[in-house]
């Protein structure tokens, strides 16, 4: 059996793997999905499948009270204040190397997260969160969960922010462990999913649970967008924010 499942227009701007960068600005707010990350910091706040998912890193790498979260989802309003405080304080070189323009930043989405080490004194813009010790085993189980470090070393030329060691933000499986691998950065892996169509050949991968199964769907610009899927099979749908959707589909390996 096969469901048709429509995708209106709108559909482009929510979801998992929404590119919010200095060329795609963020189009649809979700305040409400919003929950807090830990109720010691009732203010710092993400989406729930985010929140979920942090949640299993830090308890899967023992993690206490060493790593603390410093800013998460942030309205435009606040975006608006943090940029402009940010001018007054550091100057613009700084404010555009670490802090996005309003909507036009990831902390919109609910879906990042700045983490810093726990210290008396943590810096709001650039918290400590070092390539080793506790913070480098986080990093590293992070991707098992849908976690990427967006704004690598290398890559500040696509991304168009600076080196950000603590900006963490959720992909979701198996998409963080895969632009992982290929060293890419959300930027590049969206665009490399783009030769992964519809009615051609898909990005395929295997574990010993099941079979991902990965393609593009470029927006109807007229009116909805449909695909065909077998009802069997569980399956999640993102916008890319620009022009077309991610599907992503999961099969158990006994099929």
């Amino acid at each position: 059996m096969i469901n048709i499942i429509g995708l209106p227009k709108e559909k482009i701007y929510t979801g998992n793997l929404l590119l919010v960068n200095g060329a795609s600005p963020l189009r649809s707010s979700r305040e409400n999905e919003m929950q807090p990350v830990d109720n010691r910091y009732p203010h710092i706040l993400m989406r729930r499948e985010a929140v979920n998912a942090l949640h299993l890193v830090l308890q899967k790498i023992g993690c206490k009270d060493e790593i603390v979260p410093v800013s998460g989802y942030r309205s435009a309003a606040e975006q608006t204040e943090i940029y402009e405080n940010s001018l007054k304080e550091n100057g613009k070189e700084f404010t555009d190397k670490f802090v996005a323009l309003p909507h036009h930043s990831e902390h919109q989405t609910g879906l990042a997260i700045d983490l810093g080490l726990n210290k008396d004194d943590i810096d709001f813009i650039c918290p400590q969160f070092p390539y080793e010790g506790i913070c480098n085993e986080f990093r590293k189980t992070a991707l098992q969960y849908g976690f990427i470090e967006r704004y690598p070393k290398g890559k500040e030329s696509i991304t168009g922010i600076g080196h950000e060691p603590w900006h963490f933000r959720y992909v979701g499986h198996p998409h963080a462990e895969i632009i992982h691998n290929h060293g890419f950065v959300l930027e590049e892996y969206l665009e490399y999913l783009k030769q992964f169509l519809y009615n051609e050949n898909h990005l395929k991968l295997k574990n010993l649970s099941g079979e991902w199964e990965i393609f593009y769907l470029p927006a109807n610009v007229t009116g909805e967008t449909t695909v065909t899927m077998r009802n069997d099979v569980i399956y999640l749908v993102s916008g890319n924010n620009v022009d077309g959707f991610i599907v992503t589909i999961w099969r158990e390996t006994s099929e």
